[in-house]
């Protein structure tokens, strides 16, 4: 009795058992069915191992069990940072490159199809490009070309890359790291031409001085003299302002005399003291006119009867 009372405990509960397991498998095919999916990412789908379609952003539904996701595939612009590349330029020297590639994927099909491991064969195709540029280039023109580099490889890894659904926006040059005995020799070199520009800058430097100091020296020379020149001149000019006054009081002195109509005797006295003031008691001979000599003599000869005893 007691084994017909389970059996019929456990017969009657297998459909809830069975409505259990249903419920789990729909709540599982539902799990698989339903995709989310944000803006910056793209999901391949397949259908039987075979390309389906791309689901972008947005709500999605897939049959599970046939169709499934192939790929997860981000549309935002990667970063890769690649290790240092050993490469040989133009003229034999070996030195150790590392580039750093922006690059973005634009067709998610292509990039999880048309190769295997994109980002192994960007790695791989960046360091060849490398080498083949810089094997044209020699040691001074790759340390001081790096934007030729970048905008060289970033054409050609763009070229090649579009087939695989991404490109390349930008290529950068991280880094050149030479040999060290070439270091140190480019350090002596950059070390002898700053010597030479502080050398050169000296130089000019104290030639401006001296140029600076002949030029004040001149300057000065040329002022003195513009002053001492203006100075005679100035000197000059009262010189003949002073003498044309003179002139000119002589001239009335004289103008004046011709008003007053004065006598002949009179004239020649003037003309006396004139000659007197010429001499002006250091000349040791006095030549007269004779009309002088004859008013002399006869003033002496008035002098002489006005002095005689009028009682002899």
């Amino acid at each position: 009795m007691l084994k017909v009372f389970m059996l019929a405990s456990v017969t009657d509960a297998i459909p809830s058992i069975i409505l259990g397991i249903l419920i789990v498998f729909v709540l599982v095919v539902l799990a698989r069915s339903v995709r989310v999916i944000s803006q910056s990412d793209a999901y391949v789908v397949e259908r039987l191992g075979a390309y389906n379609r791309t689901l972008e952003k947005g709500l999605h539904f897939i049959i599970p069990f046939i169709e499934r996701v192939a790929n997860r595939v981000t549309l935002k612009e990667i970063v890769k940072d690649f290790p240092p590349q050993p490469v040989i330029t133009a003229d034999n020297v070996t030195m150790q490159i590392d580039t750093v590639v922006y690059f973005q994927i634009t067709d998610p099909k292509l990039y999880t199809y048309g190769v295997h491991n994109p980002i192994n064969a960007i790695e791989n195709l960046t360091a060849t490009t490398l080498r083949n540029i810089i094997g044209d280039l020699e040691l001074d023109q790759t340390l001081t070309s790096r934007d030729i580099i970048n905008t060289k490889m970033r054409s050609i890894l763009d070229e090649a890359t579009d087939p695989w659904g991404i490109r390349v926006s930008r290529v950068e040059v991280k880094n050149i790291l030479p040999p060290r005995d070439i270091q140190d020799a480019m350090e002596k070199q950059m070390r002898a031409e700053r010597e030479r520009r502080e050398a050169i800058l000296r130089a000019e430097g104290e030639k401006a001085s001296a140029v600076l100091v002949a030029e004040g020296r001149k300057e000065a020379v040329i002022l003195e003299a513009t002053a001492r020149k203006e100075a005679m001149i100035e000197e000059a000019i009262g010189q003949k302002e002073a003498m044309q006054k003179v002139y000119d009081a002589q001239v009335y002195g004289i103008e004046e005399i011709k008003k007053a109509f004065p006598s002949q005797e009179y004239l020649q006295l003037q003309a006396l003291e004139t000659m007197a003031k010429v001499a002006d008691g250091k000349a040791t001979k006095l030549v007269l006119p004779s009309e002088l000599t004859n008013l002399g003599s006869l003033l002496a000869a008035s002098k002489h009867i006005l002095s005689e005893d009028p009682t002899e």
